[in-house]
């Protein structure tokens, strides 16, 4: 039985189909789990849950007593729950001191981390650094370093303030 030449240019090409319809196949696996893996879905909702912190904080510690409107309505715009009608409640008694103190208030964040995160409930910590100048109507603007512990809720409107206050700083008394 005479056997016939193979074509060595053929056998190579044919390798090199397989080798890359393989690859192919990896590739779209792996970017099919990786954009279906709950811990890309989790650092999502942790990025959300870090900017809308790091916003809310910083705006509920800024007003300035020539736009009070803006800032206030940036307060409540910011809350949800027993702090958002805390804010609507007072607003008035809040307005009529910012507008005899005449002060400016100003923060910005030097950094942030979420503390605590639970997607189910809808729930989250994120505790903020922020470095607050205030300016008043005499005198040179004073800065303070201040640490928050804001709590976060889900809302339709995305996350928003639900709590927010000092944290805590140095040694506590259950050291």
């Amino acid at each position: 039985m005479a056997r016939t030449p193979r074509n060595p240019v053929l056998a190579v090409a044919l390798a090199l189909a397989a080798t890359a319809a393989a690859a192919a196949c990896w590739g779209g696996w792996s970017w099919y789990a990786a954009a279906h893996d709950d811990a890309a879905a989790f650092a999502h909702t942790r990025e959300e849950v870090l900017a809308a912190g790091r916003q809310a904080v910083r705006n509920l510690n800024t007003l300035d007593h020539r736009d009070l409107r803006r800032g206030l309505d940036g307060w409540e715009d910011s809350a949800t729950g027993d702090l958002h009608d805390q804010l609507t409640d007072g607003r008035a008694a809040f307005e009529k001191q910012i507008r005899e103190a005449g002060t400016v208030t100003e923060a910005s964040v030097l950094s942030a981390a979420v503390t605590e995160l639970d997607e189910r409930a809808g729930k989250a910590r994120v505790l903020v650094a922020l470095r607050i100048t205030v300016t008043a109507p005499e005198g040179e603007p004073v800065r303070k370093e201040s640490r928050m512990l804001a709590a976060l809720t889900r809302t339709p409107g995305g996350w928003k303030l639900s709590a927010l206050g000092q944290a805590p700083v140095g040694r506590t008394a259950a050291e």
